[in-house]
């Protein structure tokens, strides 16, 4: 099993207590970053009044959201528009029943007035049969940017993932920018070889922008939940899925682009679980296109120089992966926190003081820091209910420690083979999530890390 079989119970009060990776949603996080962002910026403009930031009164971190974004590739079937009732057909693995899917036909224009929903979504019909090719199989939901189908490739026989992008000029554009970033990444790596998602082609079908990519099985928040919910995955699987992750890290530094989203969500495994692949460069972009705002990358993956409003790099992905493999291991999110204050604060806490030469070169730091460098943390009074600052003095600069007693309070009955392996990941780790952004370990570096580099058990076939 994936399950990483010497981690704690994790109800045992040795376990770190962080939020469950497996049930977490960063599509909550997102929306409410860009309404705070527009807020922001209404207000910038002169806006008077403006409504109260919703960050301010959650406290808590984020719940499941309850209609799921786009989770790329896993199952989630839908119903035939044009069917009242869906015929069924056998239970999947999983034990939800499965839609017997129409046979592939070419619809017409005129069969509906409009083929999009009131936001520009392309609205999916299973059966449907997209540039005379694909027929849809499964409707997998929809993103920010676009709706996303599984399908078959009637030509190659072959299942792929179709990214039907909105209809709007803006969203179009995106696309066509995620494809010259998607088509510089593959003219790089021929072979295939840098574990970065391959996109197979595109096509317009009625007005939208259609993406063809390969298929793949699930995604690492998916692992999570089916194989390592609350105590993560066994520290074989974790070295292997580095190992690639910073080969996809080293293709996109080699091309100088930043994927700018990493996250469990983002990165994809096959059915055997052997192999994964960094996908959904939506917000992916050139290295020179590091205009400063606080609200690139999802918030539980996203890097301090970026909140503190400094010229961010490709150290941003790396930070990104370092939480990811954290979650990987612990099965507990790394750092959470509802603003880019209580993120920041979490940050101070594990791992220290913010150096100086950072707050220098920090655009927003009169937002969370007094001149002496003391951290103001905006909370919400646990009586009152009302918005509080409260001032705190971190001072500590050596913060590997609080890294590493996470990782060995999720673990027990450790052998010293086992607890030398550890000892390694969190080094491995504490590289990966130095604060100082010039200090943090670059992916060439992190592949001759001794946890990557040196020889240790021979993973299984599907790394089981």
């Amino acid at each position: 099993d994936l399950a990483n079989p010497v981690n704690a119970d994790p109800d045992s009060p040795a376990a770190f207590q962080g939020p469950s990776a497996a049930d977490y949603d960063p599509t909550m996080d997102m929306q409410e970053d860009r309404l705070n962002a527009h807020l922001s910026a209404a207000v910038h403009h002169g806006a008077e009044d403006q409504h109260h930031n919703p960050d301010s009164t959650n406290t808590a971190p984020p719940q499941p959201a309850q209609p799921k974004e786009l989770d790329m590739f896993a199952d989630d079937d839908d119903d035939d528009m044009f069917a009242p009732e869906p015929a069924s057909g056998p239970k999947k693995e999983d034990g939800t029943q499965a839609v017997r899917v129409p046979e592939a036909k070419q619809l017409d224009r005129s069969l509906l007035d409009d083929w999009d929903d009131p936001e520009g979504y392309y609205r999916i019909i299973l059966g449907e049969l997209l540039d005379d090719r694909y027929h849809v199989q499964t409707n997998l939901g929809k993103g920010v940017f676009s709706a996303v189908v599984r399908a078959l490739d009637t030509t190659t026989n072959r299942t792929v993932a179709i990214k039907i992008i909105r209809t709007q000029e803006s969203m179009y554009k995106a696309g066509m920018k995620e494809i010259e970033i998607l088509q510089k990444l593959a003219e790089a790596d021929p072979e295939d070889k840098k574990h970065i998602i391959r996109l197979e082609r595109h096509f317009e079908h009625k007005g939208h922008l259609c993406m063809v990519f390969e298929n793949l099985s699930i995604n690492l928040r998916e692992v999570l939940k089916k194989f390592g919910r609350d105590i993560g995955i066994n520290i074989i699987a974790v070295r292997q899925y580095a190992l690639q992750m910073f080969l996809g890290l080293t293709l996109l530094k080699k091309c100088e682009i930043l994927h700018a989203d990493l996250k469990p969500d983002n990165v994809l495994v096959n059915e055997k679980r052997n192999q994964l692949k960094i996908a959904d460069l939506g917000s992916a972009m050139s290295a020179d296109e590091n205009d400063v705002t606080d609200a690139l990358v999802s918030r539980f993956y996203r890097a301090p120089e970026i909140m503190l409003g400094i010229k961010h790099d490709y150290a941003i992905d790396m930070w990104s992966i370092g939480c990811t493999l954290f979650e990987l291991y612990t099965g507990k999110i790394c750092f959470t926190g509802s603003t880019n204050n209580q993120m920041l604060k979490g940050i101070l806490e594990c791992r220290g003081k913010i150096p100086n030469r950072m707050l220098k070169r920090s655009e927003f730091w009169p937002q969370h820091f007094e001149p002496d460098g003391t951290f103001l943390s905006q909370e919400i009074d646990n009586v009152t209910r009302r918005e509080v600052v409260r001032r705190m003095n971190i001072t500590r600069t050596v913060p590997a420690k609080e890294l590493k007693a996470r990782l060995f309070a999720s673990s027990k009955g450790l052998s010293p083979a086992d607890a030398k392996e550890l000892n390694l990941f969190a080094d491995l780790l504490d590289k990966c999530l130095a604060v100082d952004p010039v200090r943090r370990i670059t992916p060439t570096d992190a592949l001759k890390h001794p946890f990557i580099s040196r020889p240790g058990p021979v993973p299984p076939h599907n790394i089981r």
